[in-house]
């Protein structure tokens, strides 16, 4: 379904700071495994100060400016999503917090794709369900299928970070053709 369309900029978050993070893994290969006309660019979140409204209300610091600017220019977004205690991890939910404040709150009316990668044998599923919560507040539209829950993530990458399943590479490559797709027949909507 492509063809005609212009080239879609996806901005990819991964919840994880750990320099062998297999979400920041993940979100590698998901630029490798991009659909012709998509480039995923990631977006730095761990120099993002943690969120304070006095900090907000005196002007948004640079750093976070710049952060919104990269969130509002981009046509989706991708989030890559470790779990924390049953839930997203401190360093992204500081992250939305950050972009998800008023003027022109940047997250609204975007597509969104969401995966994540764990140890464990869930892959995430809880954190993926809360995410899903805040994109209901925040208006943005992820895409439901495929849910993309990398389980015992240390079996799917080798030494050197490389995403070696095929069945997962293959999800992840489906779920990147959904958000184009959305992200083209959202446009189409607006468009009217």
């Amino acid at each position: 379904m492509s063809g005609g369309h212009d080239a879609l900029k996806v901005l990819g978050f991964s919840g994880s700071l750990r320099k062998g993070s297999f979400n920041t893994m993940a979100l590698h290969a998901a630029q490798g495994l991009a659909p012709a006309g998509m480039t995923i660019e990631t977006a730095e979140i761990g120099n993002l100060p943690l969120y304070n409204d006095d900090i907000r209300a005196a002007g948004y610091p640079p750093v976070v400016q710049a952060f919104r600017d990269k969130i509002a220019a981009a046509d989706a977004l991708l989030f890559v999503t470790p779990e924390y205690n049953y839930s997203v991890p401190g360093v992204l939910k500081n992250a939305i917090d950050w972009g998800s404040r008023p003027p022109s709150q940047p997250f609204d009316g975007k597509p969104v794709a969401i995966m994540g990668a764990s140890g464990g044998v869930l892959g995430t599923a809880r954190a993926q369900y809360h995410l899903r919560q805040m994109c209901v507040f925040l208006n943005m539209l992820p895409v439901n299928k495929p849910e993309v829950m990398i389980a015992q993530a240390q079996t799917r990458f080798d030494a050197a970070g490389n995403l070696t399943d095929e069945a997962t590479r293959g999800l992840v490559r489906q779920l990147l053709e959904s958000l184009r797709d959305w992200t083209h027949l959202l446009k189409r909507g607006r468009a009217k």
